[in-house]
C-alpha cells in the first residue's frame, strides 16, 4: 500500500473506534497517525524498508508496526475485523449532522439499526425519543438531518461554496451596525471543498443583524435563530448547479472580534497548538480574548494576537499545524504567491480540441488578464473523444499561431501540446512533432483501472521523456466524483526531480491536482510548480486564482512557480530543455 492509502487506513480504523464506544485517547491516536504520516515529506518507502518509521512525528511505536504491515502485505487483521463488526449503514449514519459517533453507537446497539432508512423508520415510529439520552427534540432533529442529507450533509467544492458563503457576507455586511464581518472556517483557509459555511460579525445590537439573517433570500430553512449565534440552510444557483449549505451566523462584541475569527478560522489543530503556546507563557487564549495574570491582552487584529505570543502573523492558508507556528517564531514564514505575480499559463484548450473559443479569442482573453504570455495544450492525437489532434492539425495549428504572433500585440501565444501519456508511458507522437513544440504537458486520460505499482512506472516513464516538460494533474481526480487513480506520487515526485520536469497545479476547481500537501512536498524537493487553469473558454483562464490557493496552502512563494517567470525567462528556459535533446 501506498502512504496515502495507509494513512486512509488509519483514520478508517480511528472512526470506527469511535463506534465502537474505545476511548477518545486510543481513537485520536489513529486519527493523528493518519494525518501526521499523509503529511510526511521524506521518503516513506526509505522508512519502510529500514524499519524506521516511528521516526515520523506523532507515530508512536505500536502504530508504527501497524503502518509496516499495512505497507508490506496491504492487510491489518485489526482493520478486517472492524471492517466486518460494523455494518455500512452504521457508519453511513456518520453522515447525519448533529450524530456522532456515541448517537450512532446507541442507535445500533440499542435499536439494532443498520441503516439510515431504518433509523428513519425508527423516527417515524417514535422509537427513537424514547431511547436514553434522545428525547422528541433530538428525533426530531435526526429526520430533519435525514431529509437534508442528500444536500445539506455533502461537502461543496470551494468555487461553488465561496460564492453563496460571500452572497450572504456582503448582504449581511451593507446592514446598520455591523462594524466587522469576515467568512471564517474552510472557506478562509481555502480548502477543496467544505460543508458548511462560517461567517463572524461584530455589532454592539446583534439582534436586527440576526433577524434580517433568517430572512435572507437565500435562506431554506431556519434552523435557529437566536441572540449571538444563528444556523440557517441556505441555497443559491452557481454555474448552473444548485449548492444548498449549512450557514452559521456568530455575532460578538467587536473587542472579541481579532480572537473569534482566529478561532472560528480553524483548522482545530493549529488552535490547539496556539492555546498550548499560550499556556506555556501563562496565558489563556480562546474566542473570546487573551488573558493572563488577572490582565487582558488587547488586540485589534489578528495580528495583534500572533504578535502577542511572539510569532508573524501566520495568514488563514497556512493554519494547519504543519510547521507554521515553529516558521512564524522563527521569522521564516513564506512570502505567499499571489495571483498578480502569474504571468502566463500554459496548459489551456481551444476549438482544435475540446474547447469552445479560437486561438486568437482565448489569447486576448488572456492578454486582458495581464498575461505576456498564453500557452495552448489541446489534445493529442489518442483522445479522439476530445477531438486530439493529427499530426496535420499540429502543423496547421502551428502556422496559425505563427500568424497571431506576427499580428497581436501584447500577448504572445506559445506553442504546446496535452500529451497523453499512453499505457506503456510513451507519449503521443513521435520525436519528431514532439521537438517542434515549446513545450509538453504530459497527462494520463485513459486506462484508469492499472494498478499502483503499473500507473506509478507509466507515469514516471513519461517524466523520463525529454520532451515531456511538466506533468498535468498528476492523480486524475474529479472533486466529489471520482477518486484519482491508484499511484505512488512519491515515487512520482522523486522522477520528476530526477528528471528536472515539472508538476502542474491544475487550478480547475474540479481537480485542484496536486493537492496542497504534496505540493509542499515538491517544494521541499525543489521541483518547480506551474500553474494552469486547463481553461476550455475565455472565462475559465480566471481559475487560476484556485490555483493560487492551493500553491498557498501548500507554502509557495513566487520563486517556486515557473509561470510567475517573464516572456523571456521562458523562453529562454524552454529552448534550454529542447537543445538538451
Amino acid at each position: 500500500m501506498t502512504k496515502d492509502e495507509i494513512a486512509a487506513a488509519l483514520e478508517e480504523i480511528g472512526t470506527l473506534l469511535e463506534l465502537k464506544g474505545e476511548s477518545s485517547f486510543r481513537t485520536l491516536a489513529y486519527h493523528n497517525g493518519a494525518r501526521a504520516l499523509s503529511q510526511y515529506e521524506g521518503d516513506f518507502q526509505e522508512l519502510v524498508s529500514t524499519g524506521k518509521i516511528g521516526e515520523i512525528r506523532g507515530v508512536g511505536a505500536s502504530l508504527a508496526e501497524k503502518i509496516q504491515q499495512l505497507a508490506e502485505t496491504g492487510e491489518l487483521p485489526q482493520l478486517t475485523e472492524l471492517r466486518a463488526a460494523i455494518p455500512p449503514g452504521v457508519i453511513a449514519m456518520l453522515k447525519i449532522p448533529g450524530v456522532g459517533p456515541k448517537k450512532v453507537k446507541a442507535l445500533s446497539e440499542d435499536l439494532k439499526l443498520t441503516t439510515i432508512d431504518e433509523l428513519k423508520a425508527a423516527c417515524e415510529a417514535g422509537t427513537v425519543a424514547k431511547l436514553k439520552g434522545f428525547g422528541a427534540k433530538t428525533q426530531a432533529k435526526i429526520l430533519e438531518g435525514i431529509q437534508f442529507l442528500g444536500t445539506v450533509g455533502q461537502r461543496v467544492r470551494l468555487d461553488l461554496a465561496l460564492p453563496l458563503g460571500e452572497a450572504l457576507l456582503e448582504q449581511l455586511k451593507k446592514l446598520p451596525g455591523v462594524i466587522r464581518a469576515e467568512l471564517c472556517g474552510s472557506l478562509r483557509r481555502r480548502r477543496e471543498t467544505t460543508k458548511d459555511i462560517d461567517i463572524l460579525l461584530s455589532s454592539d445590537n446583534p439582534k436586527p443583524i440576526m433577524d434580517a439573517f433568517v430572512t435572507l433570500p437565500e435562506v431554506m430553512q431556519v434552523v435557529a435563530n437566536g441572540e449571538t449565534k444563528s444556523s440557517i440552510v441556505a441555497a443559491m444557483v452557481v454555474d448552473r448547479e444548485k449548492i444548498v449549505l449549512n450557514a452559521d451566523l456568530r455575532v460578538v462584541g467587536d473587542e472579541h472580534f481579532p480572537f473569534a475569527l482566529h478561532y472560528f478560522t480553524g483548522s482545530k489543530d493549529h488552535n490547539v497548538r496556539l492555546r498550548q503556546r499560550a499556556i506555556d507563557q501563562g496565558l489563556s487564549l480562546n474566542e473570546y480574548g487573551l488573558k493572563g495574570e488577572g490582565r487582558d491582552v488587547k488586540c485589534k487584529t489578528e495580528a495583534d494576537i500572533f504578535a502577542a505570543l511572539g510569532l508573524d502573523y501566520i495568514p488563514p492558508e497556512l493554519r494547519e499545524d504543519t510547521g507554521e507556528i515553529e516558521a512564524a517564531e522563527k521569522k521564516k514564514l513564506p512570502k505567499l504567491i499571489t495571483v498578480k505575480n502569474l504571468r502566463g499559463v500554459f496548459h489551456n484548450h481551444s476549438t482544435y480540441s475540446d474547447g469552445n473559443a479560437s486561438l486568437e479569442e482565448m489569447a486576448l482573453a488572456a492578454k486582458k488578464l495581464g498575461f505576456e504570455y498564453f500557452g495552448i495544450g489541446d489534445h493529442s492525437q489518442s483522445l479522439k473523444i476530445a477531438g486530439g489532434l493529427s499530426p496535420a492539425d499540429v502543423k496547421k495549428q502551428h502556422r496559425e499561431i505563427d500568424e497571431l504572433n506576427a499580428r497581436l500585440d501584447g500577448i504572445q501565444i506559445l506553442k504546446g501540446i496535452e500529451s497523453d501519456i499512453l499505457d506503456d508511458g510513451s507519449l503521443d507522437y513521435d520525436d519528431d512533432i514532439l521537438r517542434s513544440f515549446d513545450y509538453v504537458v504530459a497527462s494520463v486520460h485513459t486506462g484508469f483501472n492499472m494498478s499502483s505499482e503499473e500507473m506509478t512506472a507509466r507515469i514516471c516513464k513519461a517524466l523520463a521523456h525529454q520532451a515531456t516538460t511538466m506533468l498535468g494533474h498528476a492523480t486524475g481526480r474529479l472533486l466529489l466524483r471520482r477518486e484519482g487513480y491508484k499511484v505512488d506520487l512519491d515515487q512520482v515526485l522523486k522522477a520528476a526531480a530526477k528528471h528536472g520536469k515539472m508538476i502542474e497545479i491544475n487550478a480547475h476547481p474540479i481537480r485542484l491536482d496536486l493537492d496542497w500537501i504534496h505540493v509542499k512536498r515538491a517544494k521541499a524537493m525543489g521541483i518547480p510548480i506551474v500553474i494552469n487553469p486547463d481553461a476550455h473558454s475565455p472565462g475559465e483562464l480566471a481559475l487560476v486564482e484556485f490555483g493560487i490557493d492551493v500553491a498557498r496552502r501548500g507554502w509557495l512563494e513566487a520563486d517556486n512557480v515557473f509561470n510567475t517567470k517573464s516572456l523571456a525567462e521562458v523562453l529562454k528556459e524552454l529552448n534550454r530543455r529542447k537543445a538538451a535533446w
